[in-house]
């Protein structure tokens, strides 16, 4: 199930809010220009679907948002517990990062963590099954797909090139709750 967890963005250990209710997320993300819907992810996928077959599948759902915002590239990530790369890429998405563009994910199998930082606050969404995000372009934000990976998203750009990441440097991230 889906969950948001605000903190200060000067004390990990204490919660200012939480919640698991779609609604409330979708509210208070909405406050801070974050694009928070749940989707339907009901299409039959094979046990490691192969990028064509996630596409093909929900092809439907990019065009609503190709049409919506006029996005020119996707792709699929997908990622599984047995991958070879799986801690180096764990790692690299762990440090916090912008990009030039929105950051859109549908999340149509598994889970992952998104952590936005910004108005002194991190922001760390628990993305699931169905669950559509855009991370508005220039949102400081690390994302954690845990030690034991397993899901798989649509990634929508504005730029033909794809995941671009500029790194900002802060740690802030290594402080905050990671996934299990």
């Amino acid at each position: 199930m889906s969950a948001l967890t605000i903190f200060s963005d000067n004390d990990a250990r204490q919660p200012l809010w939480q919640s698991r209710d779609a609604e409330a997320i979708r509210q208070q993300l909405a406050e801070i220009g974050v694009r928070f819907e749940r989707w339907r992810a009901d299409r039959p996928l094979s046990a490691s679907p192969a990028a064509e077959e996630v596409l093909a599948a929900y092809q439907h759902e990019i065009d609503k948002l190709v049409a919506e915002k006029g996005y020119q590239s996707w792709d699929v990530i997908s990622m599984r517990a047995d991958h070879p790369q799986r801690a180096e890429l764990r790692t690299k998405f762990l440090v916090e990062h912008t990009h030039g563009e929105d950051e859109v994910r549908f999340f149509v199998e598994g889970a992952g963590l998104f952590c936005l930082h910004l108005n002194g606050k991190i922001f760390q969404i628990l993305c699931e099954k169905e669950d559509l995000i855009s991370v508005p372009a220039g949102t400081a934000h690390w994302f954690d797909m845990g030690p034991e990976p397993n899901f798989t998203a649509i990634r929508l750009f504005d730029n033909p090139e794809g995941w671009v990441a500029r790194f900002t440097g802060d740690k802030i991230a290594d402080a905050y709750p990671k996934l299990a």
